[in-house]
């Protein structure tokens, strides 16, 4: 079910909830370029009939309006207008790819709302000192990072000139994506499931702009606006070594900073494998849930 949720600064953002209306509420972030539809798989809450999920369009893609300027941080402003529009007070957060570092901004702010947090695949803070940030990155991802950093003008341009080809055939970015995808994510970019779900949220995160893709870009190539070490609820960190995209010593970053974190490194999984690793982060969140009470 779609509903329109206001901001306390007047924009609107598109959220949708799924699952048990009774159930334990989730909240998935989705990555970049997303959108609200291609948080999860399409029977994940057949597998977990005692969850109820939500998700809604980061501001600029899909059905949300743009924040320009936006942070990392504010990601925990939305969450919490998005849930109290659903009449949710306590949740969990999971973030995939673009959404990692959100969940933990939710993690960080929400303390009395965040019941506990997982960051699949993400990234560390630009600024991670001890970190060598581009190392063991894709060159896509290399070059729109350093135009975030060095030319928001041309990046913009350059993800302005893509999203206009995969507005026409969402199809173009997979298998644009499949050129520097690892040998253990090209099965999982061809299962059928995963290649729907991924067209589908491509097409609605990318129909009315480009400006999610680029804000995201920028969002995490400046300062985040909180410190992950200041993050004081349960959090899962979960990372696959074949991971081009979002290299795995990232991760390893955020496990050394974050107090308590619960590290998973998975060694024959890559970017695309966090699809699958859902289930299992969703049981670790409901046992941090029921350890809690």
């Amino acid at each position: 079910m779609e509903k329109h949720v206001r901001t306390d600064d007047g924009r609107l953002l598109l959220a949708e909830e799924w699952g048990n209306p009774s159930g334990t509420p989730v909240l998935l972030l989705h990555g970049t370029p997303g959108s609200r539809l291609g948080t999860a798989l399409p029977d994940l809450a057949s597998h977990r009939p005692d969850l109820r999920f939500f998700a809604y369009d980061r501001p600029g893609y899909g059905g949300s309006d743009r924040l320009p300027g936006r942070r990392v941080v504010d990601a925990a402003r939305d969450a919490a207008a998005v849930a109290d529009a659903l009449g949710v007070e306590r949740f969990a957060v999971v973030g995939r790819s673009g959404g990692a570092p959100h969940a933990l901004a939710c993690a960080a702010l929400l303390p009395d709302r965040v019941s506990a947090a997982a960051a699949l695949v993400g990234i560390a803070p630009q600024d991670a000192a001890g970190l060598d940030w581009f190392a063991g990155m894709t060159p896509f991802n290399v070059r729109e990072y350093g135009l975030a950093a060095a030319s928001p003008e041309l990046l913009d341009a350059d993800l302005a000139a893509r999203a206009a080809v995969i507005r026409q055939d969402p199809e173009r970015l997979v298998e644009d994506l499949r050129a520097e995808l690892s040998d253990h994510d090209l099965p999982i970019v061809s299962d059928p499931a995963v290649r729907a779900t991924l067209l589908r949220t491509y097409r609605e995160g990318l129909g009315a702009s480009h400006h999610g893709w680029t804000d995201d870009c920028l969002a995490f190539t400046r300062p985040w606006g909180f410190d992950v070490s200041a993050v004081t609820v349960p959090v899962l960190l979960w990372h696959g070594l074949d991971d081009a995209f979002s290299p795995p010593a990232h991760t390893r970053w955020l496990a050394g900073r974050i107090p308590g974190a619960a590290l998973v490194l998975e060694p024959d999984a890559g970017h695309f494998a966090a699809q699958y690793a859902l289930p299992d982060v969703l049981a670790w969140l409901g046992a941090q849930e029921d350890g809690g009470r």
